[in-house]
């Protein structure tokens, strides 16, 4: 047996982040003083059994303060009494505040109706408030256990849990990914509770748990696609054009690159079809592919007369949306006089179109139904909760 050590504390380094630390030195006696910080407690283990636990103070470690000494040792009381014991310190009132992420997981979207991967993002912060059961359960033949042996030892456990509870969570609540932002409370608290258990088994109280967000995961394949097919679509919608006119678009800046690069006839296949482009952006063509017959719905051009297409436009006098295929605004009654070229409402004595300047006409065509309940008095057009029948503009009741 060595040098008996008469002295036995721990100096904290806040920096370090150490959760637990073991003195260097097993060689003790009925003498040693043991002084234990605020922020501490110390276990002593001896022969594989815990012989004595200490919370802050200054204490003397003999058979008074550890009477199971005389058991282990046959130490009588009084004198100057050698022992061998492992002396640990851990610091209880130190919380960590631990981020997480998990890796990713597939999930049906009941919005798209697809198969989307997500990633969930979050942080927790624990304490240590059993020592002993820390102690046994974690730290093990060490001499210290830092922030990162936590995390290693506990990253494969907390993110099988967070799935799980995240997954179970949201298909059964049949929440899409373009909402879940608003369910990021309610999950935190369903999680909080699921794995407050689990972390109570090892000695640690969970003093918090956030999910700070739930994202397509954009390191795999499918979800960088799925990114650009959601930002294509905002785009769409924002901007009032369809995925057909978006690959017009992308053809028609191929076509305009190749005047630059091009030579010859490349050069010149490219500025008529570039030309070509534009023109269709007036008016006709591929970007505007209907025409609107006064009073009589949507119809395509020329190429497909049989097809009938509808779109939403605003009262030229309230101002208000409806559907094309009404020849009367259901909100304030007045006739809908659609421009021929872009289906836009106009006064029934303009001259050209607000929207796009086109001559009008002033061809009219009425249409008669027969008369039964929740239809128009007058026409018998299915008039619903309308103020005005869409199709003669009788006002409804």
């Amino acid at each position: 047996m060595g040098a008996i050590i008469d002295f036995v504390k721990w100096d904290t380094n806040p920096e370090e982040q150490l959760f637990a630390w073991k003195f260097p030195a097993t060689n003790l006696s009925t003498y040693t003083q043991l002084v234990v910080a605020e922020s501490q407690e110390a276990i002593l283990f001896s022969k594989g059994q815990v012989v004595g636990k200490f919370g802050p103070g200054k204490h003397t470690l003999n058979t008074e303060n550890l009477p199971i000494l005389r058991t282990l040792f046959g130490i009588p009381f009084g004198g100057k009494n050698p022992f061998t014991a492992e002396v640990w310190f851990v610091n209880k009132l130190m919380p960590l505040n631990l981020d997480w992420t998990t890796d990713s997981m597939m999930y049906h979207d009941p919005d798209y109706q697809t198969m989307v991967p997500l990633l969930a993002k979050g942080r927790y912060g624990i304490k240590i408030v059993d020592a002993e059961k820390f102690l046994i359960k974690l730290v093990g033949t060490t001499t210290t256990f830092t922030a990162r042996q936590l995390t290693d030892n506990f990253y494969g456990a907390t993110v099988a849990k967070t799935k799980s509870v995240i997954l179970q969570f949201i298909m059964s609540n049949r929440i899409g990914i373009k909402s879940i932002s608003a369910f990021l409370e309610g999950l935190s608290d369903n999680l909080r509770q699921s794995i407050a258990v689990y972390w109570e088994d090892y000695g640690f109280q969970l003093i918090s748990f956030y999910i700070t967000t739930i994202e397509v995961d954009s390191n795999t394949d499918a979800g960088r696609a799925i990114l650009k097919a959601m930002s294509q679509q905002s785009a769409q919608i924002i901007g009032g054009y369809t995925w057909q006119q978006s690959q017009v678009f992308e053809l028609g800046d191929k076509a305009v690159d190749s005047i630059g690069k091009g030579n010859g006839q490349n050069s010149l296949l490219g500025a008529v079809l570039a030309t070509n482009l534009m023109g269709n952006m007036s008016g006709g063509g591929l970007l505007n592919p209907v025409t609107y017959n006064n009073n009589q719905g949507v119809t395509p051009n020329v190429q497909s007369p049989n097809v009938t297409t509808t779109r939403d436009v605003y009262c030229s006098n309230c101002a208000k949306k409806f559907s094309s295929n009404n020849k009367f605004c259901p909100h304030c009654g007045d006739p809908y006089t659609p421009c021929p070229r872009c289906g836009a409402d106009n006064d029934t004595t303009a001259k050209k179109c607000v929207s796009c300047g086109e001559n009008l006409s002033a061809s009219t065509t009425t249409q008669t139904y027969a008369i039964t309940e929740g239809s128009c008095k007058r026409c018998g057009y299915k008039v619903g909760n309308a103020a005005f029948c869409p199709n003669c503009g009788l006002k409804n009741g």
